[in-house]
């Protein structure tokens, strides 16, 4: 029997069943996995790693072989809205039942091996697919590489999106320490894929070592950009004439050719004509990641919650949002360089409205205040009740055809978003 019939219990007893949120390791995930599968036929798999771009890299990767024809199951973190949206089959979102009915097998099956909230989820979605008769499954890695439950998986082909500085507390504070984590992921004899445009040396000598496929940018692939369109070759494919990805921003190119140098890694097993590249690139849809909400007065949602994803995100707003006030709505997790973040942000966003979301990790609003005040910027409010009351101050700030730019962590778009769908 069940322990529980509804995924939302499910979920709010495995929050407390483990000791710690985040803990990583293999030994545990693996144990219960060998248990839940004794036998694995995995399908093909892709799983794709890094600070930003992972979610971009395998939404294009969906929509393509989704294109293709291709029965397709897709493993990312954390869901924007239903805790659902992490397990995809096909670009669709797995029922609540199935979520709950593979729960229940990873319980039965685990004896007193104590289990992660991630680590659930990560068997869930696996058992998921393998019952789902796949041709591929995309798993995206939740944090880092090297120790992420993710890793119990072999990949055929490994991506590295980016290296940039997150998570110091779990991966070190340099990128050489974080990239030789996030080298994890990679297997002798399989394509490493590096879509960095200055990986770290930790990187690529692990991809050496470990006897990979090493393919990065810039060097085994590339891509031109023209006015409408742009190009992408490797040595042994070239596509012209290709349309702009559908997602916005200047690094989603690198996103984009880092997933062609996938698809074409595995075009022997797995074959994708032109016509899928050039529809999935189109039709390739992510929310909360420079998701622009077209009105009177637009709204821009964005989850980047590090410098190097906030900078990016700089760029598109005087890109093409030159002249026009921003407001901002803001929130983050205090483990994040939030100072970097603010100065980044200062000198695009016209005010501050600092809204409040529940989460333990949440930065306070005491130490937030005091870093407004030493980098002197006045523009800044405080002190709203919730995510509403801070949408409808900014609203009333804000006048017709300037933005309202909602961004700095996945919660405070979530809020905006659940507002959103119910209206």
């Amino acid at each position: 029997m069940a322990r529980f019939n509804s995924l939302q219990a499910w979920l709010n007893w495995q929050e407390q069943f483990h000791p710690r949120l985040i803990d990583l390791g293999l030994e545990r995930v693996t144990e219960v996995f060998n248990k839940l599968h004794p036998v694995y036929t995995k399908p093909l798999t892709i799983i794709v790693g890094g600070t930003n771009g992972k979610g971009s890299c395998i939404a294009f990767l969906e929509a393509i072989y989704k294109a293709q024809g291709y029965k397709v199951g897709a493993y990312t973190s954390p869901e924007i809205i239903h805790y659902r949206e992490r397990i995809k089959i096909n670009g669709k979102a797995v029922s609540d039942e199935m979520i709950c009915e593979a729960f229940a097998r990873i319980d039965s099956v685990r004896s007193d091996v104590s289990l992660s909230y991630f680590e659930f989820g990560t068997l869930a979605a696996i058992d998921i697919f393998v019952r789902a008769n796949l041709d591929i499954q995309l798993l995206e890695v939740g944090l880092g590489g090297r120790l992420d439950a993710v890793n119990i998986i072999d990949a055929d082909v490994s991506l590295i999106s980016s290296i940039c500085i997150d998570h110091v507390d779990w991966l070190g504070g340099t990128r050489e320490a974080i990239g030789l984590e996030k080298a994890g992921i990679f297997r002798a004899n399989k394509p490493a894929i590096i879509g960095d445009n200055n990986p770290p040396s930790s990187l690529i000598n692990a991809g050496k070592e470990k006897q990979t496929l090493l393919r990065c940018i810039n060097q085994d692939f590339n891509y031109q950009l023209n006015t409408k369109e742009w190009h992408w070759q490797s040595p042994t494919q070239n596509y012209i004439h290709l349309p702009k990805p559908a997602l916005k921003g200047q690094h989603q190119f690198n996103n984009a050719s880092s997933v062609l140098m996938a698809i074409t890694e595995l075009q022997p097993y797995l074959a994708v004509n032109k016509k899928a590249i050039e529809q999935g690139l189109k039709n390739t849809r992510l929310l909360g990641r420079f998701q622009l909400i077209e009105g009177k007065l637009p709204i821009l949602l964005d989850v980047g919650h590090n410098p190097q994803a906030v900078e990016m995100l700089a760029d598109y707003l005087t890109t093409y949002f030159k002249n026009k006030k921003i407001h901002a709505i803001f929130a983050i997790m205090k483990d994040k360089d939030i100072s970097a973040i603010i100065d980044i942000m200062s000198h695009v966003v016209s005010d501050w409205f600092i809204s409040p979301i529940k989460n333990p990790r949440a930065v306070s609003k005491t130490i937030l205040q005091e870093l407004f005040i030493q980098k002197n910027i006045s523009n800044v409010v405080f002190g709203f009740q919730d995510f509403k009351a801070a949408f409808t101050a900014a609203k009333q700030n804000a006048k017709k055809d300037e933005l309202i730019l909602i961004f700095g962590s996945f919660f405070l778009v979530s809020e905006y978003l659940a507002e959103f769908e119910n209206n």
